[in-house]
Protein backbone atom coordinates (compact mmCIF):
# COMPACT_ATOMS: atom_id res chain seq x y z
CA UNK A 1 0.00 0.00 0.00
CA UNK A 2 1.07 3.65 -0.82
CA UNK A 3 2.15 5.58 1.78
CA UNK A 4 0.08 7.71 3.51
CA UNK A 5 1.34 10.83 3.05
CA UNK A 6 0.31 10.68 -0.74
CA UNK A 7 -1.91 13.82 -1.59
CA UNK A 8 -3.15 10.88 -4.38
CA UNK A 9 -6.13 8.77 -4.10
CA UNK A 10 -7.42 5.94 -6.35
CA UNK A 11 -11.24 5.00 -6.18
CA UNK A 12 -12.50 2.42 -7.97
CA UNK A 13 -15.75 0.50 -8.64
CA UNK A 14 -17.28 3.68 -9.88
CA UNK A 15 -20.36 3.42 -11.81
CA UNK A 16 -20.19 3.54 -15.21
CA UNK A 17 -23.48 5.59 -15.68
CA UNK A 18 -22.73 8.10 -12.80
CA UNK A 19 -22.51 11.70 -13.85
CA UNK A 20 -18.97 13.25 -13.34
CA UNK A 21 -20.42 16.38 -12.12
CA UNK A 22 -22.49 14.24 -9.49
CA UNK A 23 -18.86 12.58 -8.42
CA UNK A 24 -17.15 15.90 -8.80
CA UNK A 25 -19.59 17.36 -6.42
CA UNK A 26 -18.51 14.72 -3.95
CA UNK A 27 -15.22 14.59 -3.99
CA UNK A 28 -15.08 18.63 -3.75
CA UNK A 29 -16.58 18.02 -0.05
CA UNK A 30 -13.60 16.74 1.04
CA UNK A 31 -10.96 19.16 -0.14
CA UNK A 32 -9.91 20.98 -2.74
CA UNK A 33 -9.22 19.31 -6.01
CA UNK A 34 -6.20 19.54 -7.75
CA UNK A 35 -6.65 16.82 -10.74
CA UNK A 36 -9.02 14.15 -11.63
CA UNK A 37 -7.51 11.55 -13.90
CA UNK A 38 -9.54 8.87 -15.32
CA UNK A 39 -7.55 5.43 -15.78
CA UNK A 40 -7.98 3.40 -18.71
CA UNK A 41 -9.09 -0.62 -17.43
CA UNK A 42 -10.48 -3.69 -18.71
CA UNK A 43 -13.52 -3.40 -16.32
CA UNK A 44 -17.00 -2.69 -16.37
CA UNK A 45 -16.67 0.17 -14.10
CA UNK A 46 -14.75 3.23 -13.80
CA UNK A 47 -11.25 4.15 -12.15
CA UNK A 48 -10.31 7.83 -11.41
CA UNK A 49 -7.14 8.65 -9.73
CA UNK A 50 -8.07 12.04 -7.40
CA UNK A 51 -5.05 14.82 -6.51
CA UNK A 52 -6.17 16.76 -3.21
CA UNK A 53 -4.56 19.77 -2.20
CA UNK A 54 -3.27 18.57 0.64
CA UNK A 55 -2.58 15.09 2.74
CA UNK A 56 -4.62 15.71 5.23
CA UNK A 57 -7.52 16.08 2.44
CA UNK A 58 -6.77 13.04 0.89
CA UNK A 59 -6.76 10.91 4.37
CA UNK A 60 -9.96 12.44 5.18
CA UNK A 61 -11.44 11.77 1.52
CA UNK A 62 -9.99 7.71 2.09
CA UNK A 63 -11.90 8.27 5.59
CA UNK A 64 -14.95 9.12 3.59
CA UNK A 65 -15.42 7.51 0.26
CA UNK A 66 -14.28 4.01 1.14
CA UNK A 67 -17.80 2.08 0.88
CA UNK A 68 -19.47 4.92 -0.11
CA UNK A 69 -22.40 3.39 -2.22
CA UNK A 70 -23.93 4.23 -5.41
CA UNK A 71 -26.93 2.09 -6.73
CA UNK A 72 -25.05 -1.48 -6.10
CA UNK A 73 -21.84 0.09 -6.27
CA UNK A 74 -19.60 0.07 -3.24
CA UNK A 75 -16.35 2.73 -3.79
CA UNK A 76 -13.16 0.84 -3.17
CA UNK A 77 -10.56 3.59 -2.59
CA UNK A 78 -6.73 3.84 -1.60
CA UNK A 79 -3.56 5.69 -1.75
CA UNK A 80 -1.29 5.90 -4.83
CA UNK A 81 2.14 7.50 -5.42
CA UNK A 82 3.34 10.07 -8.32
CA UNK A 83 5.14 6.98 -9.63
CA UNK A 84 1.82 4.65 -9.60
CA UNK A 85 -0.68 7.23 -10.52
CA UNK A 86 -0.79 6.75 -14.57
CA UNK A 87 -0.35 3.09 -16.15
CA UNK A 88 1.08 1.92 -18.96
CA UNK A 89 -1.64 2.76 -21.02
CA UNK A 90 -2.30 6.62 -22.11
CA UNK A 91 -5.07 7.55 -19.87
CA UNK A 92 -6.41 10.67 -21.09
CA UNK A 93 -6.18 13.90 -18.41
CA UNK A 94 -9.61 15.04 -17.40
CA UNK A 95 -10.03 18.56 -16.67
CA UNK A 96 -13.51 19.94 -15.17
CA UNK A 97 -16.28 17.31 -15.11
CA UNK A 98 -13.99 14.74 -16.40
CA UNK A 99 -14.11 15.80 -19.93
CA UNK A 100 -10.61 14.88 -21.53
CA UNK A 101 -8.78 16.68 -24.57
CA UNK A 102 -8.74 14.14 -26.64
CA UNK A 103 -11.82 12.36 -28.49
CA UNK A 104 -12.33 8.76 -26.39
CA UNK A 105 -12.67 5.52 -28.34
CA UNK A 106 -15.69 3.63 -25.63
CA UNK A 107 -18.91 3.32 -26.24
CA UNK A 108 -21.36 6.16 -24.84
CA UNK A 109 -23.70 5.56 -22.41
CA UNK A 110 -27.31 6.48 -21.99
CA UNK A 111 -26.35 9.40 -19.77
CA UNK A 112 -23.14 10.89 -20.36
CA UNK A 113 -21.52 9.14 -17.75
CA UNK A 114 -17.67 7.27 -17.37
CA UNK A 115 -18.29 4.87 -20.44
CA UNK A 116 -19.02 7.98 -22.66
CA UNK A 117 -16.74 9.01 -25.75
CA UNK A 118 -14.88 12.54 -24.92
CA UNK A 119 -16.07 15.26 -26.80
CA UNK A 120 -13.10 17.37 -29.02
CA UNK A 121 -12.63 20.35 -26.97
CA UNK A 122 -14.04 23.44 -28.85
CA UNK A 123 -17.50 21.61 -30.38
CA UNK A 124 -20.25 24.04 -30.17
CA UNK A 125 -23.29 21.17 -28.83
CA UNK A 126 -26.90 21.88 -29.27
CA UNK A 127 -29.03 22.06 -26.12
CA UNK A 128 -32.69 21.13 -26.02
CA UNK A 129 -35.26 21.05 -23.55
CA UNK A 130 -37.43 17.78 -23.58
CA UNK A 131 -40.90 16.84 -21.68
CA UNK A 132 -39.84 15.03 -18.71
CA UNK A 133 -42.21 12.22 -19.11
CA UNK A 134 -40.67 11.62 -22.48
CA UNK A 135 -37.07 11.19 -21.03
CA UNK A 136 -37.49 7.20 -20.57
CA UNK A 137 -38.72 6.76 -24.14
CA UNK A 138 -35.79 8.95 -25.03
CA UNK A 139 -33.31 6.55 -23.43
CA UNK A 140 -35.10 3.27 -23.98
CA UNK A 141 -35.03 0.10 -22.56
CA UNK A 142 -31.64 -0.97 -21.01
CA UNK A 143 -30.21 2.81 -22.87
CA UNK A 144 -31.08 1.04 -26.23
CA UNK A 145 -33.06 3.71 -28.25
CA UNK A 146 -30.21 6.52 -27.21
CA UNK A 147 -27.31 4.24 -27.85
CA UNK A 148 -29.22 3.50 -31.91
CA UNK A 149 -29.31 7.87 -31.84
CA UNK A 150 -25.57 7.84 -30.73
CA UNK A 151 -24.57 5.37 -32.95
CA UNK A 152 -26.46 6.41 -36.17
CA UNK A 153 -25.50 9.88 -35.42
CA UNK A 154 -21.92 9.52 -34.24
CA UNK A 155 -22.59 11.66 -31.89
CA UNK A 156 -22.40 12.15 -27.26
CA UNK A 157 -25.54 12.84 -26.01
CA UNK A 158 -25.78 13.84 -22.27
CA UNK A 159 -29.30 13.20 -20.84
CA UNK A 160 -29.31 15.03 -17.92
CA UNK A 161 -32.29 13.06 -16.28
CA UNK A 162 -31.01 12.94 -12.68
CA UNK A 163 -30.86 16.89 -12.59
CA UNK A 164 -33.70 19.12 -10.89
CA UNK A 165 -35.87 16.49 -9.22
CA UNK A 166 -39.47 17.39 -10.36
CA UNK A 167 -38.73 19.47 -13.48
CA UNK A 168 -41.39 19.92 -15.68
CA UNK A 169 -38.07 19.83 -18.45
CA UNK A 170 -35.23 18.59 -18.73
CA UNK A 171 -32.15 19.77 -20.85
CA UNK A 172 -30.17 17.40 -23.48
CA UNK A 173 -26.65 18.30 -24.25
CA UNK A 174 -25.80 16.78 -27.89
CA UNK A 175 -22.11 16.74 -28.69
CA UNK A 176 -21.08 16.14 -32.72
CA UNK A 177 -20.82 17.86 -35.47
CA UNK A 178 -23.28 20.18 -36.90
CA UNK A 179 -24.75 17.75 -39.44
CA UNK A 180 -24.62 15.06 -36.58
CA UNK A 181 -25.92 17.20 -33.69
CA UNK A 182 -29.18 17.89 -36.41
CA UNK A 183 -29.47 14.31 -36.83
CA UNK A 184 -29.70 13.69 -32.97
CA UNK A 185 -32.43 16.13 -33.02
CA UNK A 186 -34.60 14.98 -35.74
CA UNK A 187 -34.42 11.14 -34.06
CA UNK A 188 -34.97 12.67 -30.39
CA UNK A 189 -37.81 14.72 -31.74
CA UNK A 190 -39.35 11.88 -33.68
CA UNK A 191 -39.09 9.24 -30.50
CA UNK A 192 -41.11 12.13 -28.76
CA UNK A 193 -44.03 12.57 -31.35
CA UNK A 194 -44.50 8.82 -31.51
CA UNK A 195 -44.55 8.46 -27.43
CA UNK A 196 -46.95 11.81 -27.59
CA UNK A 197 -48.98 9.88 -30.05
CA UNK A 198 -48.79 6.72 -28.50
CA UNK A 199 -49.68 7.99 -24.80
CA UNK A 200 -52.15 10.67 -25.96
CA UNK A 201 -50.12 13.49 -24.43
CA UNK A 202 -49.80 16.28 -27.04
CA UNK A 203 -50.43 16.29 -30.63
CA UNK A 204 -47.33 18.61 -31.46
CA UNK A 205 -44.18 18.81 -29.38
CA UNK A 206 -42.00 21.70 -29.79
CA UNK A 207 -38.37 21.64 -30.53
CA UNK A 208 -36.91 23.54 -27.65
CA UNK A 209 -33.11 24.57 -27.58
CA UNK A 210 -31.23 26.48 -24.81
CA UNK A 211 -28.81 29.18 -26.33
CA UNK A 212 -26.59 31.15 -24.04
CA UNK A 213 -27.94 34.74 -23.41
CA UNK A 214 -25.33 36.62 -25.00
CA UNK A 215 -25.17 34.59 -28.43
CA UNK A 216 -29.34 35.37 -28.69
CA UNK A 217 -29.35 38.89 -30.09
CA UNK A 218 -27.31 37.96 -33.16
CA UNK A 219 -29.65 35.07 -34.04
CA UNK A 220 -32.90 37.42 -33.41
CA UNK A 221 -30.69 40.37 -35.69
CA UNK A 222 -31.52 43.47 -36.00
CA UNK A 223 -35.44 44.59 -35.51
CA UNK A 224 -36.03 40.58 -35.33
CA UNK A 225 -35.25 40.32 -39.03
CA UNK A 226 -32.69 36.85 -38.72
CA UNK A 227 -35.36 34.87 -36.85
CA UNK A 228 -38.31 36.53 -39.09
CA UNK A 229 -36.49 35.27 -42.25
CA UNK A 230 -35.94 31.70 -40.81
CA UNK A 231 -39.86 31.45 -39.39
CA UNK A 232 -40.66 32.59 -43.02
CA UNK A 233 -38.09 29.95 -44.66
CA UNK A 234 -39.35 27.01 -42.49
CA UNK A 235 -43.02 27.68 -42.17
CA UNK A 236 -42.56 27.88 -38.34
CA UNK A 237 -43.58 30.12 -34.97
CA UNK A 238 -40.34 30.80 -32.83
CA UNK A 239 -40.30 32.77 -29.69
CA UNK A 240 -37.66 33.08 -27.02
CA UNK A 241 -38.03 33.05 -23.37
CA UNK A 242 -37.63 36.57 -21.03
CA UNK A 243 -34.88 38.01 -20.26
CA UNK A 244 -36.44 37.91 -16.71
CA UNK A 245 -35.80 34.54 -16.83
CA UNK A 246 -32.17 34.47 -16.76
CA UNK A 247 -31.02 33.88 -13.21
CA UNK A 248 -27.18 33.74 -12.12
CA UNK A 249 -28.05 30.02 -12.49
CA UNK A 250 -29.38 29.74 -15.69
CA UNK A 251 -27.69 32.12 -18.34
CA UNK A 252 -29.50 30.34 -21.05
CA UNK A 253 -32.76 31.30 -22.81
CA UNK A 254 -35.14 28.89 -24.74
CA UNK A 255 -35.92 29.08 -28.22
CA UNK A 256 -39.41 27.64 -28.75
CA UNK A 257 -40.32 26.52 -32.57
CA UNK A 258 -43.51 25.40 -33.25
CA UNK A 259 -44.55 23.27 -36.58
CA UNK A 260 -44.36 20.02 -37.95
CA UNK A 261 -41.09 17.84 -37.40
CA UNK A 262 -39.61 18.50 -40.79
CA UNK A 263 -39.85 22.33 -40.41
CA UNK A 264 -38.75 22.26 -36.92
CA UNK A 265 -35.61 20.47 -38.15
CA UNK A 266 -35.16 23.16 -41.05
CA UNK A 267 -35.72 25.83 -38.42
CA UNK A 268 -33.06 23.93 -35.57
CA UNK A 269 -29.93 24.35 -38.73
CA UNK A 270 -30.57 27.98 -39.37
CA UNK A 271 -30.70 28.38 -35.61
CA UNK A 272 -27.49 26.58 -34.86
CA UNK A 273 -26.19 28.27 -37.54
CA UNK A 274 -26.53 31.68 -36.55
CA UNK A 275 -25.68 30.74 -32.73
CA UNK A 276 -21.89 29.34 -34.28
CA UNK A 277 -21.44 31.78 -36.02
CA UNK A 278 -21.99 34.04 -32.99
CA UNK A 279 -20.05 31.89 -31.13
CA UNK A 280 -16.67 31.42 -33.65
CA UNK A 281 -16.63 35.31 -34.08
CA UNK A 282 -16.82 36.29 -30.64
CA UNK A 283 -13.84 33.29 -29.95
CA UNK A 284 -11.94 35.11 -32.81
CA UNK A 285 -11.97 38.39 -31.01
CA UNK A 286 -11.42 37.40 -27.71
CA UNK A 287 -8.17 35.42 -29.23
CA UNK A 288 -6.76 38.43 -30.23
CA UNK A 289 -6.84 40.37 -27.06
CA UNK A 290 -4.03 40.57 -24.57
CA UNK A 291 -5.97 39.83 -20.85
CA UNK A 292 -8.93 37.60 -20.51
CA UNK A 293 -12.00 39.34 -20.48
CA UNK A 294 -13.94 37.51 -17.90
CA UNK A 295 -17.44 38.49 -17.82
CA UNK A 296 -17.99 39.29 -21.51
CA UNK A 297 -18.99 35.87 -22.66
CA UNK A 298 -20.29 33.97 -19.70
CA UNK A 299 -21.71 30.52 -20.79
CA UNK A 300 -22.59 27.65 -19.44
CA UNK A 301 -23.51 24.73 -21.95
CA UNK A 302 -24.15 22.06 -19.92
CA UNK A 303 -26.57 20.57 -17.16
CA UNK A 304 -26.78 24.05 -15.92
CA UNK A 305 -24.11 23.69 -13.39
CA UNK A 306 -23.17 27.39 -11.96
CA UNK A 307 -19.64 27.80 -12.00
CA UNK A 308 -19.75 28.65 -8.24
CA UNK A 309 -21.00 26.23 -5.68
CA UNK A 310 -24.22 27.41 -4.36
CA UNK A 311 -27.56 25.04 -4.12
CA UNK A 312 -28.60 23.60 -7.10
CA UNK A 313 -30.07 26.34 -9.75
CA UNK A 314 -33.61 26.15 -11.70
CA UNK A 315 -31.78 23.25 -13.99
CA UNK A 316 -30.81 21.53 -11.20
CA UNK A 317 -26.82 20.32 -10.71
CA UNK A 318 -24.45 19.09 -7.52
CA UNK A 319 -22.33 21.96 -6.81
CA UNK A 320 -18.80 21.58 -7.74
CA UNK A 321 -16.20 22.86 -6.03
CA UNK A 322 -13.32 23.32 -8.74
CA UNK A 323 -9.59 22.31 -8.33
CA UNK A 324 -6.88 24.61 -8.03
CA UNK A 325 -5.79 25.80 -11.46
CA UNK A 326 -9.51 25.22 -12.80
CA UNK A 327 -10.36 27.90 -15.43
CA UNK A 328 -13.86 29.03 -15.36
CA UNK A 329 -13.76 29.95 -18.56
CA UNK A 330 -13.24 26.54 -19.40
CA UNK A 331 -15.62 25.15 -17.28
CA UNK A 332 -18.09 23.38 -19.69
CA UNK A 333 -15.64 23.57 -22.48
CA UNK A 334 -14.05 20.84 -20.98
CA UNK A 335 -16.62 19.37 -18.81
CA UNK A 336 -19.32 19.38 -21.89
CA UNK A 337 -17.33 21.14 -24.17
CA UNK A 338 -19.37 23.98 -25.40
CA UNK A 339 -19.05 26.63 -22.53
CA UNK A 340 -19.62 29.81 -23.96
CA UNK A 341 -16.99 32.04 -22.86
CA UNK A 342 -13.05 32.88 -22.95
CA UNK A 343 -10.12 30.82 -24.17
CA UNK A 344 -7.48 29.59 -21.33
CA UNK A 345 -4.43 32.03 -21.57
CA UNK A 346 -2.91 29.02 -23.64
CA UNK A 347 -5.10 29.45 -26.56
CA UNK A 348 -4.30 33.16 -26.62
CA UNK A 349 -1.53 33.96 -29.40
CA UNK A 350 2.38 33.38 -27.75
CA UNK A 351 2.90 36.79 -28.31
CA UNK A 352 -0.09 38.09 -25.87
CA UNK A 353 0.59 35.35 -23.27
CA UNK A 354 3.41 36.62 -22.01
CA UNK A 355 1.42 39.74 -20.79
CA UNK A 356 0.06 39.17 -17.25
CA UNK A 357 -3.08 40.37 -16.74
CA UNK A 358 -3.80 43.70 -14.83
CA UNK A 359 -4.04 43.44 -10.96
CA UNK A 360 -7.67 44.65 -10.25
CA UNK A 361 -9.08 45.97 -7.16
CA UNK A 362 -12.51 45.40 -6.65
CA UNK A 363 -14.79 45.84 -3.45
CA UNK A 364 -17.16 44.28 -3.05
CA UNK A 365 -20.30 44.30 0.30
CA UNK A 366 -21.95 41.56 2.09
CA UNK A 367 -24.32 41.48 5.00
CA UNK A 368 -22.37 41.65 8.14
CA UNK A 369 -24.33 38.57 8.89
CA UNK A 370 -22.48 36.32 6.18
CA UNK A 371 -18.58 37.64 7.20
CA UNK A 372 -18.42 34.48 9.75
CA UNK A 373 -19.54 32.13 6.75
CA UNK A 374 -17.37 33.52 4.43
CA UNK A 375 -14.50 33.32 6.88
CA UNK A 376 -15.00 30.39 7.61
CA UNK A 377 -13.80 28.17 10.88
CA UNK A 378 -10.20 29.44 11.82
CA UNK A 379 -10.20 31.52 8.81
CA UNK A 380 -10.06 28.41 6.43
CA UNK A 381 -12.68 28.86 3.79
CA UNK A 382 -11.34 32.36 3.06
CA UNK A 383 -7.95 31.22 2.56
CA UNK A 384 -9.13 28.18 0.26
CA UNK A 385 -11.13 30.84 -1.37
CA UNK A 386 -8.17 32.95 -2.01
CA UNK A 387 -5.76 29.78 -3.43
CA UNK A 388 -8.55 28.69 -5.47
CA UNK A 389 -9.01 32.25 -7.44
CA UNK A 390 -5.53 33.32 -6.80
CA UNK A 391 -6.85 36.58 -5.15
CA UNK A 392 -5.66 39.02 -2.16
CA UNK A 393 -9.14 38.88 -0.46
CA UNK A 394 -9.27 40.69 2.79
CA UNK A 395 -12.46 42.00 4.79
CA UNK A 396 -12.44 45.70 6.13
CA UNK A 397 -12.88 46.55 9.64
CA UNK A 398 -16.66 47.20 10.36
CA UNK A 399 -16.95 51.39 10.74
CA UNK A 400 -19.37 51.06 13.53
CA UNK A 401 -20.83 48.33 15.06
CA UNK A 402 -24.76 48.59 13.94
CA UNK A 403 -23.57 48.40 10.16
CA UNK A 404 -25.55 46.08 7.93
CA UNK A 405 -22.98 45.42 5.64
CA UNK A 406 -19.21 44.61 5.23
CA UNK A 407 -16.90 45.36 2.34
CA UNK A 408 -14.99 42.49 0.55
CA UNK A 409 -11.25 43.41 -0.77
CA UNK A 410 -10.31 41.64 -3.76
CA UNK A 411 -7.37 41.95 -5.84
CA UNK A 412 -6.39 39.84 -8.75
CA UNK A 413 -6.19 39.39 -12.56
CA UNK A 414 -9.74 39.76 -14.24
CA UNK A 415 -9.92 35.90 -14.26
CA UNK A 416 -9.17 35.75 -10.20
CA UNK A 417 -12.03 38.56 -9.81
CA UNK A 418 -15.07 36.16 -11.41
CA UNK A 419 -13.91 33.07 -9.56
CA UNK A 420 -13.56 35.04 -5.88
CA UNK A 421 -16.66 37.14 -6.65
CA UNK A 422 -18.70 34.28 -8.04
CA UNK A 423 -17.51 31.56 -4.75
CA UNK A 424 -18.51 34.58 -2.69
CA UNK A 425 -22.50 35.20 -4.63
CA UNK A 426 -22.18 31.66 -4.37
CA UNK A 427 -21.24 30.77 -0.59
CA UNK A 428 -24.00 33.72 0.46
CA UNK A 429 -26.86 31.42 -1.11
CA UNK A 430 -25.21 28.05 -0.04
CA UNK A 431 -25.85 29.36 3.53
CA UNK A 432 -28.91 30.62 3.02
CA UNK A 433 -28.54 34.39 3.69
CA UNK A 434 -30.65 34.97 0.48
CA UNK A 435 -34.34 32.58 -0.01
CA UNK A 436 -34.96 30.14 -2.59
CA UNK A 437 -36.68 32.02 -4.78
CA UNK A 438 -34.74 35.02 -4.32
CA UNK A 439 -31.39 36.14 -6.81
CA UNK A 440 -28.32 36.87 -4.55
CA UNK A 441 -28.11 40.98 -5.45
CA UNK A 442 -24.72 42.65 -4.13
CA UNK A 443 -23.17 46.04 -4.46
CA UNK A 444 -19.62 46.40 -5.74
CA UNK A 445 -17.57 49.23 -6.07
CA UNK A 446 -14.92 49.60 -8.59
CA UNK A 447 -12.04 52.73 -9.00
CA UNK A 448 -12.19 54.62 -12.46
CA UNK A 449 -9.66 57.42 -13.21
CA UNK A 450 -11.76 60.71 -13.27
CA UNK A 451 -10.89 61.80 -16.85
CA UNK A 452 -12.52 58.59 -17.62
CA UNK A 453 -15.71 59.12 -15.27
CA UNK A 454 -17.22 61.08 -18.22
CA UNK A 455 -17.39 58.59 -20.55
CA UNK A 456 -18.82 55.76 -17.78
CA UNK A 457 -22.08 58.27 -17.93
CA UNK A 458 -21.60 59.44 -21.80
CA UNK A 459 -23.39 61.98 -22.95
CA UNK A 460 -26.56 62.67 -21.15
CA UNK A 461 -26.12 59.78 -18.89
CA UNK A 462 -26.50 58.00 -22.84
CA UNK A 463 -23.49 55.57 -21.59
CA UNK A 464 -24.55 54.14 -18.60
CA UNK A 465 -28.07 53.84 -19.32
CA UNK A 466 -27.14 51.21 -22.31
CA UNK A 467 -24.61 49.50 -19.94
CA UNK A 468 -27.57 49.32 -17.62
CA UNK A 469 -29.64 47.89 -19.99
CA UNK A 470 -27.24 45.24 -21.47
CA UNK A 471 -26.26 43.94 -18.23
CA UNK A 472 -29.47 44.61 -15.86
CA UNK A 473 -27.62 46.11 -13.08
CA UNK A 474 -27.74 49.07 -11.73
CA UNK A 475 -24.45 51.53 -12.43
CA UNK A 476 -24.51 54.83 -10.40
CA UNK A 477 -21.39 57.44 -10.93
CA UNK A 478 -22.07 59.36 -7.88
CA UNK A 479 -21.90 62.60 -9.03
CA UNK A 480 -19.64 65.40 -7.28
CA UNK A 481 -17.27 62.93 -6.02
CA UNK A 482 -13.57 63.90 -4.90
CA UNK A 483 -10.76 61.99 -6.57
CA UNK A 484 -8.80 60.14 -4.10
CA UNK A 485 -4.64 60.40 -4.41
CA UNK A 486 -4.60 58.72 -7.13
CA UNK A 487 -7.03 60.80 -9.21
CA UNK A 488 -10.09 57.76 -9.29
CA UNK A 489 -13.22 57.83 -8.18
CA UNK A 490 -16.08 55.00 -7.42
CA UNK A 491 -18.43 53.46 -9.87
CA UNK A 492 -21.14 51.59 -7.75
CA UNK A 493 -22.56 48.54 -9.73
CA UNK A 494 -25.69 46.29 -8.30
CA UNK A 495 -27.00 43.16 -9.47
CA UNK A 496 -26.20 39.35 -9.93
CA UNK A 497 -23.15 37.72 -10.49
CA UNK A 498 -23.33 37.45 -13.95
CA UNK A 499 -24.96 41.53 -14.54
CA UNK A 500 -22.48 42.25 -12.11
CA UNK A 501 -19.35 40.55 -13.98
CA UNK A 502 -20.63 42.26 -17.34
CA UNK A 503 -20.66 45.31 -15.83
CA UNK A 504 -17.38 45.39 -14.57
CA UNK A 505 -15.84 44.02 -17.61
CA UNK A 506 -17.55 46.78 -20.08
CA UNK A 507 -16.10 49.46 -17.78
CA UNK A 508 -12.86 48.19 -18.20
CA UNK A 509 -12.86 48.40 -21.43
CA UNK A 510 -13.82 52.09 -21.15
CA UNK A 511 -11.65 52.65 -19.16
CA UNK A 512 -8.50 50.66 -21.09
CA UNK A 513 -10.53 53.00 -24.37
CA UNK A 514 -9.68 56.03 -22.36
CA UNK A 515 -6.14 55.02 -21.63
CA UNK A 516 -5.48 54.39 -25.24
CA UNK A 517 -6.58 57.72 -26.45
CA UNK A 518 -4.46 59.54 -23.69
CA UNK A 519 -1.33 57.36 -24.77
CA UNK A 520 -1.43 58.56 -27.69
CA UNK A 521 -2.42 61.99 -27.50
CA UNK A 522 1.11 62.01 -25.30
CA UNK A 523 2.70 60.09 -28.12
CA UNK A 524 1.45 63.09 -30.71
CA UNK A 525 2.36 65.72 -28.35
CA UNK A 526 5.87 64.24 -27.97
CA UNK A 527 6.53 63.58 -32.11
CA UNK A 528 5.31 66.90 -33.11
CA UNK A 529 7.83 69.16 -32.70
CA UNK A 530 10.29 67.44 -34.46
CA UNK A 531 7.51 67.62 -37.53
CA UNK A 532 7.79 71.12 -37.12
CA UNK A 533 11.35 71.39 -37.87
Amino acid sequence: MASSRSRKIQIRNIPPHLQWEVLDGLLAQHGTVENVEQVNTDTETAVVNVTYATKEEAKVAIEKLTGHQFDDYSFKVSYIMDMDAAPPVQAPRMRRGGRSRDQGASQPGPSGGFGSPRPRQHDFPLRMLVPTQFVGAIIGKEGLTIKNVTKLTQSKVDIHRKENAGAAEKPITIHSTPEGCSSACRMILDIMQKEAIETKTAEDIPLKILAHNSLVGRLIGKEGRNLKKIEEETGTKITISSLQDLTIYNPERTITVKGSLEACCKAEVEIMKKLREAYENDIAAINQQANLIPGLNLGIFSSGLPVLPPAAGPRGAVPPVAPAGYNPFLSHSSHLSGLYGVPPASAIPHQHSQQAPEQEVVYLFIPTQAVGALIGKKGQHIKQLAHFAGASIKIAPAESPDVTQRMVIITGTPEAQFKAQGRIFGKLKEENFFSAKEEVKLETHIKVPSTAAGRVIGKGGKTVNELQNLTSAEVIVPRDQTPDENDEVFVKISGHFFASQTAQRKIREIIQQVKQQEQKHQQGAAVSPHHSK
